[in-house]
């Protein structure tokens, strides 16, 4: 599995969005300068997050996006699976079960089943907050 850029930017606005949250709506604009990703780039991501929930628009000047999700129950994982779709290493194992007509013989879907696990694992174990303080720890600002 390879995370695209789709996603890795995804997770970045997100952290972004929760960092500056202070009650007021963030401009999209002011997120691509601080990440250094494009404007046109960052529209199709941000679509795709308020379709699924976990931004909100705020319209008119000082208009923007909001956080609607709380930071400690959304997942990395939540995040990847809303961009990316399944995060399976391959199709066989997508809805975890073995989807092939080969798997009686096929000792190498124990291989992708474990590696699937894994991810899994990991990306459902952190959450927002979690890449929120690690980002304010990595900047010097310690959180208590």
């Amino acid at each position: 599995m390879k995370i695209s850029t789709k996603g890795r930017y995804a997770l970045r606005l997100m952290i972004d969005l929760a960092v500056h949250n202070n009650g007021k709506p963030i401009c999209l604009k002011d997120v691509a300068k601080r990440q250094e990703i494009s404007d046109k780039y960052l529209e199709q991501i941000i679509s795709m997050l308020n379709k699924g929930g976990f931004v909100k628009s705020v319209r008119g000047a000082q208009g923007g996006y909001l956080l609607n999700v709380n930071p400690e129950k959304c997942t990395v994982g939540m995040i990847l699976r809303l961009t990316e779709g399944s995060l399976a290493p391959v199709s066989c194992i997508e809805k975890d079960e073995l989807n092939c007509e080969r798997a009686d013989n096929c000792v190498t879907s124990i291989v992708y089943q474990k590696i699937n696990d894994a991810i899994n694992e990991v990306v459902d174990n952190i959450t927002l907050q979690d890449l929120v303080d690690w980002q304010l720890e990595k900047n010097g600002q310690y959180v208590i």
